[in-house]
């Protein structure tokens, strides 16, 4: 039976007790066995294990139904939250997207280096960044005014416990969905726990044995993943500062990371060319391929589809069903002549509007660029060319989809391979206006 499944499946080693009837077909067929062609035999145990995955299967449903059937309210809500996750799945908002006004681009400057890394706050008020100049919160910003609300100095390696920020380069950051928490990561392997509101430094993880590049808060809860150059991903419980596991199976550093409401998490792999997502509770991995070069950044756009770039110049679009890209968009962003030889340039930053059809990429090409996701996420279509001059490091959108924040930099947040002079470090806000429509596609959902 084990020569006759699929590739795909994943094999527990728990041992599975056998049922009756099951153990009784064997029996049986065994008696026969004798008398069986090739054919039939492979026939016969090809009918074996197809009964047995059908019964696996009406059981862990009957294990399910029997665990919700005492909480009918979280069963209920459950089920209203996979409508309304459904429902937001069909959100096609990018056909409505207006090409954005250069002059309504908002540039907030303060930082000396360039920027690394960014996040919005959940109700899309605040933007906190972080650079190479190991400032963390250098700066928390406002949207509406652009202030400036909250700086926290960087210092000296090995002087963290001394002062508030970092002390090297910071290269990744998550804000938990409540906005309570935020966490930090940086190239001295520390990940450091920060009170959004308050800009207070509240813990401290150590564990991961080179820098830490990639953050992401469970959504809904206080469960942080961490991934790093030392090519593992770690598990924590921020709300009780503590370490909760180690998962392994990267070959090369990670590059980047992200996650929803699952319990799962998905990293770019660098130059091991694969993306992989982690089943936390099993301790399992299912891995990707379809990038030439090294994957440097991905994110969800739902549940079950993702995108991913990397230095090749190609653009992915994933579903956790199938381990090869559904589209793949090679020279995303065009070609450059560097040191004579046209390469394609870097994708150095991908952003998914949240269950929607909405995509945004970056490079060093002077332009951000949007993308139309197609019809059953089979094709990517470009949109518009926003002009941003130097590395764009970091995207995001805002929950509502009505801006676009960039993080830029005269360098790449992982490197310098080269460096875009006439480029500002900084952050830039892009206003996202949508076409006069339909009153349900006028306003994305923001949850």
């Amino acid at each position: 039976a084990a020569a006759g499944r699929p590739v795909d499946e994943e094999v527990s080693s728990d041992s599975e007790p056998e049922s009756p009837s099951l153990g009784r077909r064997r029996r049986e067929a065994a008696e026969e066995e004798v008398e069986e062609t090739p054919q039939e035999k492979k026939l016969r145990l090809a009918k074996l294990y197809l009964e047995q995955l059908r019964q696996h299967e009406e059981e862990r449903a009957a294990a399910e139904e029997e665990e919700t059937q005492p909480a009918d309210l979280i069963g209920d809500r459950l089920k209203e939250d996979v409508l309304e996750q459904k429902g937001r799945l069909q959100r096609l908002v990018a056909k409505d997207v207006q090409p954005p006004d250069p002059a309504s681009i908002r540039m907030l400057r303060g930082h000396q280096l360039p920027v690394t890394c960014l996040v919005i706050s959940p109700d899309d008020r605040f933007i906190f960044s972080a650079s190479k100049d190991g400032s963390l919160i250098k700066c928390k910003w406002e949207v509406e005014s652009g202030k400036r609300l909250c700086v926290v100095p960087g210092g000296k390696k090995g002087t963290e416990e001394r002062h508030m920020g970092h002390a090297s380069h910071v290269l990744c950051m998550a804000i938990s969905s409540d906005g309570k928490y935020l966490a930090t990561g940086d190239r001295n392997k520390l990940i450091m726990i920060w009170d959004a509101a308050t800009c207070k430094r509240l813990h401290i993880f150590t564990g991961h044995r080179d820098a830490v590049s990639g953050l992401s808060f469970r959504k809904g809860t206080h469960q942080l993943y961490s991934a790093s150059h030392d090519r593992c991903v770690k598990v924590w419980n921020v709300a009780e500062n503590a370490y909760v596991e180690t998962l392994f199976g990267h070959q090369d550093v990670i590059t980047g990371l992200d996650s929803l409401s699952r319990e799962c998490c998905v990293t770019a792999g660098g130059r091991d060319g694969t993306v992989r997502l982690w089943k936390i509770p099993e301790e399992s991995q299912l891995v990707f391929y379809g990038h030439q070069g090294s994957i440097d950044c991905i994110q969800l756009i739902n549940e079950e589809h993702m995108v991913s770039g990397a230095d090749d110049g190609s653009l992915a679009l994933w579903g956790l069903t199938k381990k090869k890209p559904l589209a793949l968009a090679r020279q995303a962003h065009g070609m450059q002549d560097a040191q004579g030889l046209q390469q394609p340039y870097w994708i150095s930053a991908v952003a998914a509007l949240r269950n929607s059809d909405l995509l945004a990429t970056g490079s060093h090409s002077a332009s951000v660029k949007l993308w139309k996701c197609g019809e059953g996420f089979r094709k990517l279509e470009p949109l518009w060319d926003i002009p941003l001059v130097g590395f764009v490091n970091s995207l995001k959108f805002s929950a509502a989809g009505d801006f676009l924040v960039a993080g830029l930099g005269q360098e790449h947040r992982l490197g310098r391979w080269w460096r875009v002079k006439e480029a500002k470090n900084g952050i830039c806000i892009i206003p996202l206006k949508q076409r006069a429509a339909a009153p349900s596609s006028e306003a994305p959902d923001s949850s």
